[in-house]
This record gives C-alpha cells, structure tokens and sequence, in this order.
C-alpha cells in the first residue's frame, strides 16, 4: 500500500491528490507536507514513542500527518475536537499518548492541552525538509491505528487495526475489480473518527486518484451535492441516511460521470436506492458491510439496475459476500454454526480482523471466540447483527439482537447514552430508545422515568459528555416504565409510544 503511495507521489507529482474547499494540493505538495511531519515524528522524543494523537480539521496537513504517521511506523488515534473534552482526555488516558498533531489551534484545543498531560506539535509552521516517503522495514503486526467506538460502561472502547489489517483491506478493496485509475475522484464525506473515511483517502492515493474531502461546518448533504455535482466525482462512499436528505431533490439531481457509489454503515432500504439509480445512471450501486473491527468493510453486494431483482428481506438490501482472505458464518445463541437459511449471529473472521480491543480482556471474552473448522482454528468475531446465508451464497441481513444502533453511520451504544443520563437523574430510571423520524432516518428519544428535574440541564449534561450524533433528539418523561415478562423495560413499548405521538 504504502509503496503505491510513493509511486503515485513520483508519477503524478503534478496532478491534484486532495482539494480541500476549493484548493488543491498535488501529490508533490502531499509529499513534502507529509515528509516534514515525519521527520519531527523520527526524532526524540516522538522517536520514542509510538502511539501519536492526530486531531481532526479539514485541512491537508490533517491528512499529512495521518500519513506520516503510517510512513515512519507509528500508530495513528484520531482525536475529534467538537467530541466533549473528557471523552478526548478518557482517550488519551487508556492510550497513554504523549505527543498531539494538530493543524490548528484554537480554544477547544488549549482546553484539551490543560486536561491532558500531552505535547502538541502544530503542523502548518515546521519548517520544510527533503521529501522522504522511503519504507521502514516494520512489523505488519504493528498497530496502524485506534479508533474508538461507543462503550455500555460509558467509557469508549478502543479497537486497534494493524498494518497487516490494512493493508489486506486495500488488497482486497483493488480485488472486486473497480475500474478507476488517476482520473478518478474520490468522495469523503466522513468524520476521520469513522474508519470509512479511510477507504475514502487511501484507496484514491495508491492509484493517482484525487480526493475531495467534505466540509466539516454546514449541512453536509448540501456539501455532498455541491461537490458531487461541480467536481465530477466519480466514486462516492456515503452512509444511507443522506439519500433520505437528498430524496427530495432527485428530480433535479442527474450525476452521469458517477462510476461507483458504494454504501455503508446503515441499512440500505431497495426502494430509495432504486431512485437513486435514476440520478446516476452509469453507476454500479453496492451494498457494503462491515464493522470497524474488521476494517472498514468485507463483505459486498452489487445492487442490479432492475429493482425487481435486488435481493432483500424486509425492505433492507442483501450485504453480500467476503472479500478477499474474509470469511462469514451464521451461529445459533449456543456458537453452533448454522446452515443456509437459517438466521443467527452473523460472525467474521479473515485478515482484516482485529485481534481484540484495546485493554479490555471482558469485552474481548464477550466478542470474540475461537472453533474448529474443517480441521482449522479460527478466531471469528461477534458482530451483533442478525443474518442468514441464502442458497447463492449471499448473507442478508435483519437487523441487531442487542441494545446497539446505527446513528448517521456510527455504531451506537444506546446504554452509553443511558449511563450518563442515570449519571445526571441520579435514582431515576432511563431508557434510550431509537426511531425512524419522518424522512426515514434513526434519531434516539430519551425516556426518563418520574421525572421532575430541568429536562434543559439534562440536555447540557449529555451534551458535554456525548459526541454529538448520540444526542437524544428529544427527551420526555412518564410516570412509570412498562416492563415485559422478564421483569425488564419493555422497549418495543415505549417505541409504541413514541409511535402515537
């Protein structure tokens, strides 16, 4: 992978590998920006030490020093600064880091530097250096990076992919065969603590392709749409949730040079995507799936241009096959691996599999297990999400069997959201429920039981505790929770509520 960058950087110094807002940056311009960083990295005391914090802005030296990083070895954790500071600090805690990339710096971050024992380095003003892209001879079993997820205990839970795990990912990305070359350009739509946004500014760079980043203020389908439409972009990864935003104007809409436009993060419903087709009529539209434990995505599914034959259960599109060195099975509530047909636990395993979360031997007993198949260990994850395997080899997907949702392509733990809610209403009971609002979308309504307290400070609690896509868009309380025969909240009841509303 790394060698394809390089290679790219030499032969296509000229041509424009990202623009940024409207300014353009060639891969010359990447190059030198990149080498300037690593070689503040390769001396002491960041020598030293591996684990680097890079924080997010929508600029190239935020993209350069996710790269410098991956040229001298070291292990990148992206750090969001509109996050609440102390899920930021919890971060750096667990990861120990000591060093902090930053393109900025502003008051958000002065704020995160008198909470954390950490050094920043500001990027834009190093001084320049001679390009040096060489390639360390360096473990694959090395971390490439840390990204972290939504956590029960409130606390997010790391998962550490390494170089060997991306790079099979890329392996396996130029192995379904896209047709694309220097010529293309690249959609990335995504928070760089989403690791789809990797695939969106790596895959683009070991061909000579270009990559068009969204702004991160604003309303980002607009983004989406404007860039889509005066750029020309050629290969989009987007979450599904933005087609419901950009529905409304598909009339209007009409981009005949998009190539690819691949979804992930959510269910994908048949329907919208067959309107879709409409607005890019050249297009393959697939399905793609994965968690970040297993690196972006691995398995996929290509959408035919008759609707009539995309595969589906309950409106939501089929998620396909493994890629490459990937592998799927179906397990019953007991581990047994079950046969075509039949739905279970959809469990993965393959080279893009992590090999366990960060620090956290209970959850890694809870997420991982290891069987003996056709004669071969192997250690297969627990993704949560319900599944069968067709007759053609296909997996189709039916939803989650746990207290987990999908909020604008990030994975969500609806108790994290309930821990700090308890953690403000003190004694009263909380319960995080999901809904689909008017135009199809997931949003989380809070419920709190017996309530009397300033639903307004509640809100302010969460909203320095919660990222900003696991706010409860709205917040009420009754007078008692309905419970089912186990004796445990009854949620599908509370969503019969939130229906009648």
């Amino acid at each position: 992978m790394l060698e394809k960058i390089k290679s790219s950087c030499k032969i296509f110094s000229g041509k424009n590998a990202f623009v940024i807002e409207g300014k353009s940056f060639t891969y010359h311009q990447f190059a030198e920006i990149t080498s300037k960083i690593r070689f503040i990295l390769e001396q002491e005391p960041c020598a030293s030490e591996q684990l680097i914090g890079v924080i997010e802005s929508n600029d190239i030296e935020t993209y350069c020093s996710i790269y410098a990083c991956l040229f001298a070895g070291k292990t990148f954790v992206p750090l969001n600064p509109e996050n609440p500071i102390d899920r930021n600090v919890d971060i750096l805690n667990q990861t120990e880091i000591k060093t902090v990339l930053s393109a900025q710096s502003n008051e958000k971050i002065s704020s995160l530097s008198d909470k954390a024992e950490v050094s920043f380095i500001y990027t834009k003003i190093l001084p320049q250096t001679e390009v040096n892209l060489e390639i360390k001879n360096i473990s694959e079993n090395i971390n490439a990076y840390i990204l972290f997820t939504s956590g029960s205990t409130g606390v997010p839970k790391g998962v550490p992919l390494t170089r060997k795990n991306l790079f099979s990912f890329i392996d396996a990305f130029f192995a379904l065969g896209y047709v694309v070359d220097e010529n293309d350009k690249f959609l990335q739509m995504f928070d760089l603590t989403f690791d789809l946004s990797l695939m969106c500014y790596i895959a683009p760079l070991c061909i000579g392709a270009s990559v068009y980043p969204v702004p991160l203020d604003g309303i980002k389908y607009t983004h989406i749409y404007n860039i889509m439409e005066e750029e020309k972009i050629t290969f989009a990864l987007m979450v599904p949730s933005i087609l419901a935003y950009l529905r409304p104007y598909f009339e209007e809409i009409n981009f005949p040079q998009v190539k690819y436009s691949l979804f992930c993060g959510e269910a994908l419903y048949a329907d919208i995507s067959s309107e879709w087709q409409k607005c890019i009529p050249n297009a393959l539209i697939q399905n793609v799936y994965g968690p970040t434990e297993a690196t972006i995505f691995c398995l996929t599914y290509d959408l035919e241009k008759d609707s009539e034959k995309i595969k589906s259960v309950n409106g939501i599109v089929c998620i396909g096959k493994p890629m490459l060195n990937m592998d799927c099975i179906v397990v019953d509530e007991n581990g047994k691996v079950l046969s075509a047909g039949e739905k279970g636990e959809l469990c993965l395993t393959g080279a893009q599999l992590t090999s366990g979360y960060w620090k956290n031997p209970t959850k890694n007993k809870e997420a991982f297990f290891t069987i003996i198949i056709d004669g071969n260990e192997k250690t297969y994850y627990r993704t949560g999400d319900v599944a069968f395997q067709d007759n053609e080899g296909d997996f189709i997907y039916c939803g989650r069997i746990d207290n987990q949702v999908k909020i604008q392509g990030f994975r969500v733990e609806l108790s994290e959201i309930e821990h700090h809610a308890r953690e403000f209403a003190k004694q009263n009971q909380v319960a995080a429920v999901a809904y689909k609002n008017k135009i199809g979308n997931q949003q989380i309504h809070l419920f709190v039981e017996d309530y009397n307290g300033s639903f307004s400070d509640l809100d302010k609690h969460l909203k320095l505790k919660l990222p900003v896509y696991m706010l409860p868009s709205s917040i009420s309380t009754i007078n008692k929770f309905p419970l089912n025969s186990n004796g445990k909240v009854d949620r599908k009841s509370l969503n019969q509520l939130l229906a009648k509303e």
